[in-house]
């Protein structure tokens, strides 16, 4: 059989005196194949999740196909990760969060479509992330998961929360999934669960591997029926039960759990209610139960499967009814069920036909009748609960899909209109109140840019969305599925850097048309004379917002914050412009023959098309103090950017 995962030596970084939280744990996952981490809260499961997708500092290493996961070229498209919740903006729709997930990974956006049909998500394709109840959250997160049709899918607890129906969803779909040749691995802290919808389970306990076994191996050992019983006579009943025991040659534990309680294995409540009966024993509870008998599982305590017989009011003893059979597990009352297959009701698994349907025989599925039937298809036309069918269209050429994403990103959610639109009333309501006062220069009074401000309006709007672009991935995560953070690649960056830049051009160009627009309106045609310099303060202006725009996604790319990007916006006039203005002024620096004549005359070749005039005007805005200030701001920016991005994929 074909492994898929293979976690080897999986150890955590231990804290102060305490031992890790994971201790040399290893395993496999083969394909085809539902393998669930079983563990109590606090067993190390979601740790061993973390190390494995190399989010999570320690030792060990896991191969998926034979490669770590840093070595994978598109991690997001070959493993499929669902952590918590869907790490994404709130206000972003449901389908405009898949369709830029789309043009992350590179598939076709219709995409889109077929998982939140796969999901049951359908309905809810215009609904916010921030509304959405845990269930339709859980279904969007695998939903995000299936995407880019991986080939192994990492869930942590993806049951956590749901109610019965969504469960049974939910673990339909995994089968499905695994069905087609996927591989599944996912958490769980119900051992029963484990059993019911698992292949292979691995136990895990204080950090441990206490077991590795098949589904199979794992019921009969691990997980066994049982009598609960509660009676102040507890250690005679004992002592009666072991005795008919041994009288009729039957293998019958009871185990004596201090007080009035006891568990009795390998007998049944119509058994043990009669004995108690014929000896006078007083029974206060009598109940069938499964529950874990590994250590440390199961930590809420054992589920009981049935109702339970209770004694009556005035103490006397109770005789179960023999012509009523006990109630007892689905694993034990279905001798062809198979340990993995999801037993009782349930919407049944709809695939796709070119897929392969699980067998009714195998899920444990019985013919409902023909009023329940149709309201049970009707549930499962609107949960859909299959995965959607395979990408069969090649993936969009590389250098579009980091600027289809950034593109849907940025316009999926409102917050750049609106920085844009308050950024455009701030500025015209600013370069008329200096028309007012009067003694502003026309480009100033242009760019409604007071000598009190270090920046313009436009230029600090430009700075804001420059950081949102990085600041927002940061704080809602949508690329966690890629390396469980953002991934510093120079073709997001570029992307970004990019539309940062057109949106700061727009954003420059619609501030000035709206200023004179509403300064004509105002004070007629006076206020808005165009300067006679125009073309060299406008590359200076646009040079000025194109910056703001670059250096403040850089420096949210650094230092991973919105507010650190705007803030490192603001220092370049406040601190970087007096320093480099320091350092250049004096007659030692100085020369009054511009750099573009002395590269003319001192070069063997002359400039093409009069080249020079524009170099020169280039090097005219670098060497103001402003200019030169966020020159050299960016190339530190991004200098940083990349030493980051070297540590962490050397990390």
């Amino acid at each position: 059989m074909h492994r898929v995962i293979q976690a080897i030596g999986l150890t955590s970084s231990p804290r102060k005196e305490l031992p890790p939280t994971v201790d040399d744990v290893s395993f496999e996952a083969h394909a085809g194949r539902v393998t669930a981490l079983l563990g109590a809260p606090g067993a190390g499961k979601t740790t061993a999740i973390r190390l494995m997708l190399e989010l999570q500092r320690g030792r060990g290493i896991t191969y998926f196909r034979g490669r770590p996961l840093h070595r994978l070229p598109h991690p997001s498209r070959e493993v499929g990760v669902l952590l918590g919740d869907v790490p994404g903006h709130p206000a972003r729709t449901v389908r405009g969060h898949l369709r830029m997930l789309c043009a992350a990974a590179g598939v076709p956006v219709r995409r889109a479509d077929e998982v939140l049909e796969a999901a049951g998500l359908v309905s809810l394709r215009d609904e916010r992330l921030g509304i959405l109840s845990r269930g339709m959250d859980r279904r969007l997160g695998l939903a995000c998961a299936l995407l880019p049709d991986p080939h192994t899918l990492v869930l942590d607890e993806p049951a956590r929360g749901l109610s019965v129906a969504e469960n049974r969803w939910l673990y339909d779909t995994l089968r499905a999934y695994a069905a087609q040749g996927g591989t599944v691995l996912c958490t769980t802290a119900d051992p029963k669960e484990a059993a019911r919808i698992a292949d292979h389970v691995v136990t895990l306990e204080r950090g441990r591997l206490v077991a590795d076994q098949e589904a199979a191996d794992f019921s009969r050992t691990r997980l066994r029926p049982r009598v609960a019983v509660r009676s102040p006579h507890a250690a005679r009943l004992s002592a009666l039960l072991a005795q008919e025991a041994r009288a009729a040659r039957r293998s019958v534990e009871a185990v004596h759990e201090g007080g009035n309680r006891l568990r009795v294995y390998g007998s049944t409540c119509a058994d043990v209610g009669e004995i108690a009966f014929r000896h006078g024993i007083v029974v206060h509870q009598l109940a069938d139960e499964v529950g874990d008998m590994g250590p440390g599982a199961g930590a809420s305590g054992p589920v009981s499967d049935g109702p339970a017989t209770q004694a009556g009011a005035a103490g006397e003893p109770v005789r179960p009814d023999p012509d009523v059979p006990p109630p007892a597990d689905d694993t034990a009352r279905d001798p062809d069920h198979r340990p993995g297959a999801p037993a009782g009701e349930g919407s049944p698994v709809s695939v796709s036909p070119a897929r392969k349907t699980p067998d009714a025989s195998v899920t444990g599925e019985t013919r409902p009748a023909p009023a329940a039937r149709s309201r049970r298809t009707a549930r499962a036309r609107d949960a859909a609960a299959g995965p959607p069918p395979p990408v069969s269209v090649r993936p969009a050429p590389r250098p579009l899909r980091p600027l289809r994403y950034e593109i849907r990103r940025a316009t999926g959610v409102g917050t750049g209109f609106l920085v844009g639109a308050a950024v455009l009333v701030v500025s015209a309501l600013t370069a008329v109140l200096l028309a007012r006062v009067g003694h502003t220069p026309q480009p100033r009074l242009l760019a409604a840019w007071p000598r009190e401000l270090p920046l313009p309006p436009a230029a600090l709007g430009a700075g804001l969305l420059g950081a949102l672009a990085f600041g927002d991935e940061f704080r809602h995560p949508a690329l966690a599925a890629d390396r469980g953070t953002v991934p510093r690649r120079l073709g997001l960056l570029t992307a970004k850097l990019l539309v940062a830049s057109v949106t700061a051009v727009v954003l420059a160009v619609l501030t000035v048309g709206c200023d004179a627009e509403l300064l004509h309106l105002v004070y007629g045609r006076e206020a808005v004379e165009v300067p006679a310099d125009w073309l060299p303060l406008s590359a200076g202006w646009l040079g000025l917002v194109i910056g703001c725009a670059c250096a403040g996604v850089l420096a949210a790319g650094v230092f991973r914050s919105t507010t650190a990007g705007l803030a490192v916006v603001v220092a370049v006039p406040l601190l970087v412009v007096p320093l480099v203005h320091k350092v250049t002024e004096g007659p030692a620096v100085r020369t009054r023959v511009p750099l573009a004549s002395r590269l003319r005359d001192g070069g063997p070749l002359r400039w093409p098309f009069g080249g020079e005039h524009q170099l020169d005007a280039v090097l005219r805005l670098v060497a103001q103090p402003v200019g030169g200030a966020m020159t050299l701001s960016l190339a530190a920016l991004l200098c940083a950017y990349v030493l980051t991005g070297l540590r962490s994929r050397v990390r």
